[in-house]
């Protein structure tokens, strides 16, 4: 009698483990957007503490400027309110997105989230996300929230 294992039974092995391998690899990129959520939902709240900060720092009050360097008017401020720009975890190198509305009252920090694409394109006058928020945009806002505020 012959011992070890026939060609066809390390065979049988290798599809079963290929099989189980193909199931849970999808569950994997699903548990890296869950923790890339949390981590955006975390970095919004720390950009929205930041933004309150400037906001009280300053006379009169306002909110910091809008555009692509936001974020550098936060690291450079003195006292300094961010050690360093805080980066979108589902945009490959874009900062949070930030807009304020035309006067001054409120403003929306937003992340793209696992769809990597943003419905949100600012906030009104009355503090509603424009257009309504939908799909899986994370933000925070001093405005009305709605789904996906955190």
């Amino acid at each position: 009698m012959r011992k070890g294992f026939t060609l066809v039974e390390l065979l049988i092995v290798i599809m079963v483990i290929a099989i189980l391998i193909g199931i849970a690899l999808p569950r994997f990129g699903g548990m890296r957007d869950e923790g890339n959520t949390t981590k955006a939902a975390a970095e919004l709240r720390t950009c929205q503490a930041a933004v309150e900060s400037w906001y009280m720092h300053r006379n009169p009050h306002t909110y910091p400027p809008a555009g692509t360097t936001w974020e550098t008017q936060l690291t450079t401020a003195t006292p300094q309110i961010l050690g360093s720009v805080l980066y979108d975890p589902f945009g490959a190198s874009a900062t949070t997105q930030y807009r304020y509305a035309l006067n001054g009252a409120y403003y929306v920090i937003w992340s793209l989230g696992p769809n990597r694409t943003s419905t949100i394109t600012g906030i009104s006058t009355t503090g509603t996300i424009t257009p309504a928020a939908t799909g899986d945009d994370i933000f925070v806002s001093n405005g009305t929230p709605g789904s996906g505020g955190f």
